[in-house]
Formats: C-alpha cells, structure tokens, sequence
C-alpha cells in the first residue's frame, strides 16, 4: 500500500466473495445500490469535515484513517498533519504537511502521480530529461553524486523543489532524510528510512495559471548575487603534465597555436593532476611556511593574453605530501573528516576513493581545517597567476556512501551547502562542481561531463540540463566541452561536434576541450570563431539584461517554452529547444543526420522572427520541417 497524502484514493478493492454476486444483479439494482453507497460516502465526508472544523482548530487539522480499500492506513502506522502556511502571492495556496510515523518501522512515502501532469525540478540525472517523467531511479538517498561513482545515481546538483504544469509545487526540508524514486511516466515517490524522525514538506497551488513557479512557495530562494558570464572561451589543456617544466612548454604551445588559428582570447584550463604538478614546484606553498619569492614559481606572462585557469579538489591522497605531513605533525584528523570512536580514543580519518585513489576529505565542519584550505586556495591562485579557480568533488556524503550514519551537521547535502558558502568569500571567479541550496551564492557551477554522442547522456541531454539547472535557480553555468567529454559511441564525429557548438553559443560559457582543427575539416575552424564571437556580441549582452531580471525576480535566465505558454500541453514536453528571457528561442538540431525538424513558437500573440532568414511567424503554432542545414542553427527574436 502507499500513503498518498492529498490524493484520490487508487487501491485496488479485494475481490471479495459478495462481488461476484454484485456482477450477476440487474442494472437497476446495480444503480441503486451505487446512488446508496455514495450517498453513505458522502455523508459521512461531511461528518468527519464537521466534526473537525468545529472541533479541530481550523488551520491544524490532524486526519486519521484506517487501511481498507482505499490504501489509507494511518492510525497504528502514522499521523498527517495539515496547515495552512503563509503564501508570498495571493493567488497561491500553501499547505504544510507532516507524516510522523508512530512505530519505529513504519517508512513514510507519498508518490505523486505523472498521469497528464509534467514534473520538473529535484536531481539532475545522467541521462537528463525535461519533464522528469521519462526519467527511471530506483529509490535511493536524495543527495548529489558523482556520475563517475554512480551512473544510475542522483548528479551533482538538486534540490528539494519539485513543480508540475498543474501549477502545483511540492519542497521538502534539507533536514529530512529523503529517499527519491522514479517511475517513467507513473509517478515519483519521496521516502523516509525506517524509524526515522517525522516526514516535513510543503504543497503549493496555484489558484490561477502561472507563467512561471514565482507564485510558489519557494522558501529556499535568497537574494541572489549578480556577475557577468564569460564573454572569452575556456580551452582545457590536455598536453604534457610530466612535470612543471613540460606544463609550461605545453601550455605555451598551445597559446601559440591558438594566437595562429586567430583564437587568442579566453581561459586556459588546468586540470587537477596538472595543478598538483604546479604546486609542487613552488616552495612558497603555505604548508611550508615560506613566503619569499621563487625561481620555480608560475610566470603567467607565459600564457600571453590568455588567462589561467586551475583545478583543485577538497580531497588528498594517503600518498600526498600533504597527507602525510599532518601524519608527520601528528594532526592527522582535525583537517579531514574523521570516524569519531565510540568509547573514546583518537579519532581516524574517513577514507574515500577519489580518480581511483584513496583519499582523505576535507573537514568542512571543522573553521581551522576551512580557514587554511582557503588560504591553499587563495595562495596558489595567487603563485601560478590564475584568473579562475575550479573546485571539482564538492558533491556527494562520503559517509552515505559507504553505508554510514553522518554526523547531525553534515547530514545530506550539508557538505556541499557548507563548502560552496566557503568558497563565495574568495570572489566570483571560482568554479565548483556541485550545489544545493547555493544558488543564491556567486559560483560559477561546472556541469558534469557527457558521452560523446546523441544520447540523453550525451547531446539530447544538454539543453534538459540547461532547464534543469536555470529553473532551479543555478543560472551561472559552464557546460561540458563541445563534443562531450566521456567516450561515447560518436567519437571526433564533425557533426557532433558542430550541432553541440551551436548550442554552447546561446550559454553563459563557451568550452573546448578539443580544438576544432584537431577534429574537424577548416569550415568548421571558421564556424567556431564566428560562434565565438556571436556569443561576445550578441549572446551575453542578452544574458546580462536577464541576469538583472534574475536579482530582482529569481526568474530563470534559460527558459522552457511553457513559459509563454503556461496552458498549452504541448509546451509542456518540449525538450530540445529553449529561450533566453522572453526574447531569443534557440532551436537546435539535436538528431544526427538531420537538416531540419519540428519548431514549437510558444507564446500565443506573439511574433517571431527568425534572425537567418528575416521570415516572421505567430506565437501559439508549430513549424513542421523547418530547414536548418549543418551551418545553421534556428534562432528566433520576439
């Protein structure tokens, strides 16, 4: 049986001896006994509704049922417990609801239906999807992952935030234990373990249709802070990282070539491994103590006009100078989070895996292990002359996932929450891999890598991510590089690679993790810098107008098509094209071998022009084979 709090009731009624005698009546019969048994059922609805309006306070009822043919077992079992809740907008209704399990093996769900409504929200998925209502999860805990862990796993980014087309919003406390399922196309349910404390969440309706989930009770949102996207591309580095020496000479070649092929401007990207190889090579670390200056350290005029970019982690290998330094000092728990013994003793450092290494994490509970991490931090940017900082493995419980209980502060995505809010002290020019309940917070957020082909995994599930992550309100983010990043079934593949360029342009960061003249004939080399510098000229002048939008609103900068049209079923599963504000629909191709395709114009009254080819087109109506040859991506202006 499932609790279904707020629902009609579904199960099934045992099909009991007296039924078959039921079938053989006669249909007036049958009629009447059907017009007694709803007038018993509504008779006593009314009863039990009178008797708790004028016993009950009127804005905290408590419901009490017994198990039978409608699936509702409350009494042995559990206690519901409704109120109404203040709403930020008067046309929106909020409600509390509250399950408290009144025996220790009771596990608390409420499964909410997909049938004719679309949901959005919650966690990001490796093969991505929009609505989530295609997706498929056993239930698991609600806490971001590492894909690379865990494919089947919750991505590094979610929240508590769930919304459907009905206008309907539910949320759920970060302090509650939460178990996550879904079903395709069926319904996704949340779950509490067995035994644990009450089940706390909130339902939202909206009285009128909404254009968008501002009307819902979204009591995570904060204000937001605003900084402008990257205007330049990122290039990550993929040559020599034998030694500090190579990295240099390496990332000099690949400035020089970039100068050549006239792509001068933007980021060069160091990846961890090649950061950790850099660090070596100063002797001015912090860790040493030593703040005079060095022959060893990085000279960043080596990279010419390019900027520098670097990679770090809060994770440290039993094998790395660092770790085995504290051991050295005797201090090896307070930097890293540690099992606290039972019955006293010292505590031991909780070890993980990390890229295939075992590692120790950072203590983010503990403000001296914090405080010096930071300082690492702002130290290395500061030796190797690095413009950006990217901070990878901020997702994930590394208690969780070796089956232990954490500790009450770092309990779900605390980890996460903690060391984003850390990082915001060190200015908007740091990267992290992961959020939730940060989307308030001045961090660009690294979407995770995808396969290198058309999958969901791959380029279908871009633009889902894209929606995903605005409308959860992390509109700062640095997609995965042109082409995909993790093998795939379409690798080096020029069409690939150019359908995922078109789309990257209309994102707040362009990324390139191989260069278009290592994959592709000269026409796409050429593709690339007018991208580039459609991006710089057209694409975040848009996206700074919104992002404005986004510190007064909290609306989201990328947009889906029911957000001009909030009544039309059809917006509602539109997964492959998506707008910038109210003003630019981008509609790319997203299936291989394909020169033109299906174009939704949301937004009934409205026009559209497509900047091409000049044509005008009404809002409300469907373009069928639209053409787009491979140079060409639709993109409409209101």
């Amino acid at each position: 049986d499932r609790t279904m709090p707020l629902a009609r009731p579904t199960g099934q009624i045992p099909d009991a001896a007296w039924t078959s005698g039921f079938r053989e009546m006669t249909e007036p019969w049958k009629g009447a006994v059907g017009c007694l048994g709803v007038a018993v059922f509504f008779a006593m609805t009314i009863g039990i509704i009178s008797w708790q309006a004028l016993e009950q306070s009127p804005e905290e009822w408590v419901l009490r049922g017994r198990a039978g043919g409608f699936c509702y077992a409350w009494e042995e079992d559990a206690e519901l417990r409704l109120s109404l809740e203040p709403s930020p907008d008067p046309d929106t209704e909020c409600y509390g609801v509250c399950w408290t399990p009144l025996r220790p093996d009771v596990v608390l769900k409420d499964c909410f239906s997909m049938a004719n409504v679309s949901w959005y929200g919650g966690a990001s998925t490796r093969a991505q999807r929009w609505p989530l209502n295609g997706a498929d999860s056993p239930a698991q805990p609600f806490v971001s992952g590492d894909f690379g862990k865990n494919p089947d796993g919750y991505g590094p980014l979610l929240e508590r935030y769930f919304l459907g087309s009905t206008g309907v919003t539910v949320t759920v406390p970060p302090d509650i234990p939460l178990l996550l399922s879904l079903e395709s196309d069926r319904h996704f349910c949340l779950a509490t373990p067995a035994g644990r404390a009450a089940v706390r969440g909130a339902a939202s309706r909206a009285l009128v249709p909404a254009p968008a989930p501002s009307a819902s009770c979204r009591h995570r949102v904060q204000t937001p802070r605003l900084f402008p996207p990257r205007r330049s591309p990122i290039w990550r580095y993929h040559g020599p990282e034998g030694s500090a020496a190579k990295i240099k000479r390496g990332l000099r070649s690949l400035a020089r070539r970039l100068k050549r092929h006239r792509l001068q401007e933007g980021v060069l990207a160091l990846g961890e491994h090649s950061t950790a190889v850099l660090a070596a090579a100063d002797p001015t670390a912090p860790e040493q103590s030593r703040r005079h200056g060095s022959p060893h350290a990085w000279d960043p005029s080596a990279t010419d006009a390019l900027q520098l970019a670097i990679t770090l982690s809060p994770y440290a290998s039993i094998a790395s100078p660092l770790f085995l330094r504290s051991l050295r000092d005797g201090d090896v728990a307070s930097p890293w989070l540690s099992l606290r013994p039972r019955f006293g003793g010292c505590s031991v450092p909780l070890l993980t895996t990390w890229k295939g290494q075992l590692c120790a994490r950072l203590n983010v509970t503990s403000e001296a292990a914090l405080s010096w991490y930071l300082a690492r931090v702002r130290h290395l940017r500061q030796a190797l002359g690095a413009a950006y900082v990217a901070v990878e493995g901020a997702e994930g419980n590394a208690f969780l996932e070796q089956a232990l209980p954490p500790p009450a502060e770092l309990a779900g995505d605390r980890y996460t929450e903690v060391l984003a809010a850390a990082l915001a002290t060190l200015g908007n020019a740091i990267v992290i891999s992961a959020g939730a309940r940060s989307s308030h917070l001045p961090l660009f957020i690294q979407m995770s890598p995808r396969r290198s082909d058309w999958s969901h995994a791959g380029l279908k599930g871009v633009i889902p991510s894209v929606l995903h992550y605005s409308l959860l309100g992390y509109n700062f983010f640095i997609p995965d590089a042109v082409g995909g990043s993790l093998a795939g079934d379409a690798p080096g593949d020029p069409e690939l690679y150019v359908r995922w360029l078109q789309i990257v342009t209309f994102l707040p960061v362009m990324a390139f993790s191989t260069p278009p003249w290592l994959c592709c004939d000269a026409w796409v080399l050429n593709l690339t810098r007018q991208c580039i510098r459609r991006h710089r000229d057209f694409v975040v002048p848009v996206l700074i107008k919104y992002s404005e939008e986004w510190l007064r609103s909290g609306y989201p900068i990328f947009r889906p098509a029911w957000w001009l049209s909030p009544t039309d079923p059809t917006a509602f599963t539109v997964e492959d094209e998506f707008l910038i504000g109210d003003e630019v629909l981008v509609a790319p191709i997203t299936e291989k071998g394909q020169t033109w395709r299906d174009i939704y114009l949301p937004g009934e009254g409205h026009r559209w022009m497509d900047t091409n080819t000049a044509r005008v087109f009404d809002g409300g109506t469907v373009l069928r084979n639209y053409s787009a040859s491979l140079a060409e991506v639709p993109v409409f202006v209101k």
